[in-house]
């Protein structure tokens, strides 16, 4: 490599392309910038359907995240946070994302780049959104060791939850409509998700 090119590699992402990262980098904030397998994915932002069912299931899980009396707690859980996760690394932006507690090292949450793999992520799906976030991004999550994934559709008001196996993802719970759930990682509380559909 001569000492130019060398040069033009971005220190927090050497292994990536020069100009792939000046693009993630350079991308306005009216997309979603990710970076799967090399290359760059731009994404146009959530509607107000898809924010509304994100913003609703935040909620939810307000008692594992934000604890009061005798809810379960235990995890950290963050909305559209920026992944960086393998060697390269592929940089991913969940709608959600949740880390079990015990596995939190001090300064989490004052880092700027998040390297630790989560236990759990939640991708809502859109037209535009749905094929990618199925055959690119979910393999990633597998590879990496996220515990559970879930998908969650607000057009066809639907919810898979997926266990991770090492042979693939083993889809544990399909739910739609106004179906009352205890979906693992987070079986402790019930879930109406009729609560996070837009009449």
């Amino acid at each position: 490599m001569s000492g130019d090119a060398a040069r033009s590699l971005h220190p927090r992402f050497p292994n990536l392309d020069p100009a792939v990262v000046q693009a993630y980098l350079d991308a306005p904030e009216t997309v979603v910038a990710e970076i799967v397998d090399g290359e760059l994915s731009l994404m146009p932002r959530p509607r107000p359907r898809h924010a509304h069912a994100a913003t609703r299931l935040a909620g939810e899980f307000r008692p594992f995240g934000n604890p009061r009396g005798d809810e379960p707690g235990g995890w950290v859980l963050l909305i559209e946070p920026e992944l960086e996760l393998g060697a390269k690394p592929d940089v991913l932006i969940p709608d959600l994302a949740g880390w079990r507690g015990e596995r939190v090292p001090p300064g989490f949450l004052q880092a700027d780049e998040i390297t630790l793999t989560p236990d759990w992520v939640c991708e809502v799906l859109s037209p535009s959104t749905s094929r990618f976030d199925r055959k690119r991004k979910l393999p990633i999550y597998h590879r990496e060791g996220v515990g559970h994934a879930w998908l969650l559709d607000p057009a066809q008001r639907s919810l898979e939850v997926f266990r991770r196996t090492p042979e693939g993802w083993l889809l544990v719970g399909d739910h739609d409509g106004a179906d009352v759930v205890r979906a693992e990682p987070f079986a402790a509380v019930a879930l109406d998700l009729s609560m996070l559909w837009v009449e």
